[in-house]
């Protein structure tokens, strides 16, 4: 490992990627497709189990950002899952995605970055730096590799979304047949579930991050959870930090105040993280305390002290609904967490507003999930 990493790596702290969705946030050049960004990428609904039924397709979930990959001719864009772009944080995506012999189409994938035999979100959680100079550097010293599981433009230009995914695999597959790059990669898919199975049990040291599995008879759903569920190693949900409370003892933050939004589109409180070392409270102040704006909470917000609290411990600041973080969770039931949640990473790609309780809510039993 480069001197520079091993040095970052031990002085990121919590505020590493601590950036809001909108912060990302810049129009797209116009680009010559029958799809174009912004374009709301196709999302999975949480379920607690592999489903075991005929026609599902299996794929790993990469720990990484989810990206759509744009090409007509030597115009190539990057997209998040929030409609960002990409492009300025990975140019080694984009020299490589240029070279590829194929000259137009829409790749639906993941961005992850490997170290040694595994895959580091840190790594990826660095790139999101205003500092060019930066960033060049690192898509040297860790260079990201795009892991493609949909083909949403063919090479001839060719709109693919209303094909049923059985059909946009055996495309994708054909694309991928003739190309040579150590960069933009094939991601495995099986439709056997034994073989889900054992990638849920034997990639978790790589860094998977679970299991995706997709109905093979739906077409590409843009922006919407049907026919396609996720099941996570952990359970884990990404939030948005509507509040936070400071630390009673030692100073800084004592935890954040986590929201999601419902139907209405309010965001409501649903538990808090305060899993932080001394150094990591200190570190948050400086993240948190220019965000501070009423409301913070539109729908249910935290309440009143109980009969536990001291008055510092129970007071709230609201913040900007601007920060997006996934925990990590127990148990989820009557609109909350039943417990204090584990904080794992900020989510920098992802906007707030994608932050709903559908999450955490089970899927209804039904023909199409």
């Amino acid at each position: 490992m480069p001197t520079s990493v091993k040095k970052q790596a031990k002085t990121r702290g919590v505020k590493a990627g601590a950036t809001p969705a909108d912060d990302l946030m810049q129009a797209f050049p116009s680009i010559r497709l029958p799809i174009r960004p912004p374009y709301p990428p196709a999302e999975a609904k949480s379920v607690a189990r592999i489903p075991k039924e005929p026609g599902w397709l299996y794929e790993p979930k990469w720990d990484g950002f989810r990206c759509l990959a744009y090409r007509r001719d030597k115009k190539v864009l990057l997209q998040s899952k929030a409609g960002q772009p990409l492009g300025r944080y990975f140019p080694e995506l984009l020299d490589a995605l240029a070279q590829l012999e194929h000259s137009c189409f829409v790749l639906d994938g993941e961005i992850v970055i490997k170290r040694g035999d595994s895959l580091s979100f840190d790594d990826l959680l660095m790139r999101v730096h205003p500092a060019e100079s930066r960033i060049r550097r690192l898509s040297l010293e860790t260079p990201a590799t795009l892991m493609s599981f949909d083909l949403l433009v063919d090479e001839g230009g060719e709109n693919l979304t209303q094909l049923p995914l059985s059909e946009r695999r055996s495309k994708l597959e054909k694309f991928f047949r003739s190309l040579k790059s150590e960069t933009i990669l094939l991601s495995l898919a099986s439709t056997e579930e034994k073989q889900a199975e054992r990638w849920m049990h034997e990639l978790g040291k790589m860094g998977l991050d679970g299991i995706v599995a997709k109905q093979l008879d739906q077409p590409y759903h843009s922006g919407e959870r049907t026919g396609m569920v996720k099941i996570k190693r952990i359970r884990a949900a990404d939030c948005v930090v509507g509040g936070f409370r400071y630390a009673e003892k030692g100073g800084g933050i004592g935890s954040l105040l986590l929201g999601l939004y419902d139907e209405d589109g309010l965001l409501n409180h649903v538990g808090f993280t305060s899993s932080f070392t001394k150094e990591q409270r200190r570190e948050l102040t400086s993240v948190v305390e220019p965000l501070v704006a009423a409301p913070g909470f539109t729908g249910r917000a935290p309440g009143g002290p109980s009969r536990w609290s001291t008055k510092r411990s129970s007071e709230w600041k609201p913040l900007r609904p601007a920060l997006v973080c996934e925990v990590s969770y127990d148990h989820f039931s009557a609109g909350r967490f039943r417990h204090g949640t584990r904080f794992l990473r900020w989510r920098p790609e992802k906007k707030p507003a994608q932050c709903t309780f559908d999450q955490v809510v089970a899927a209804k039993k039904s023909g199409k999930i």
